[in-house]
């Protein structure tokens, strides 16, 4: 089951190596990775979504992330109620013909143009990783130049409810 651990971190120089070097060692694939600053001078967060087939392996994640020296916090946020979001540019093949097509469908994701040449357009995505696929999957027939993608970003929600383990997970399932 993939889980979605958000460590919150000193931001200092070789935090990420040595976490992802411990992730590596103790043989967890790391799906996606985020990090960035948070609201506190000198505190960064980082979001890892990870494979993890059972609970042990997931506590044993936990431990050791908690080890670490520069980590202060870890949570596992895959069962809370959560938001998350994902950034993609894209830049598609776009001729005088398919142009007026791929503004058709970008404007339904939401999705902006943020560069445009003679035989190409750049597109910028944000959203759940659903709608990011989505709209790379209805660009790829014009032909895709180049995609990058941001790791997931994820962030609990002010509100959590007070539901069981094996209801949240049918929650997490389904959206």
């Amino acid at each position: 089951m993939k889980r979605i651990i958000i460590a919150t971190v000193q931001d200092r120089g070789g935090v990420l190596n040595r976490i992802t070097g411990m992730l590596h060692r103790r043989q967890f694939n790391i799906e996606s990775i985020s990090v960035g600053a948070s609201d506190v001078k000198g505190i960064s967060k980082m979001t890892f979504v990870v494979e993890i087939s059972d609970k042990q392996k997931l506590e044993q994640l936990t431990k050791q992330l908690n080890k670490q020296i520069d980590v202060i916090k870890v949570l596992d946020v895959t069962d809370k109620a959560i938001v998350t979001r994902e950034l993609a540019l894209v830049k598609v093949v776009a001729n005088n013909q398919t142009r007026p097509e791929i503004m058709t469908l970008i404007t339904a994701f939401r999705a902006d143009v943020i560069d445009i040449s003679k035989d190409s357009l750049m597109i910028q995505v944000t959203g759940k990783p659903e709608k990011v696929d989505a709209l790379i999957g209805l660009l790829r027939p014009y032909g895709i130049k180049d995609l990058t993608k941001t790791g997931l970003t994820a962030f609990p929600r002010g509100y959590q409810p007070e539901q069981g383990f094996s209801e949240l997970n049918n929650m997490s399932a389904h959206g």
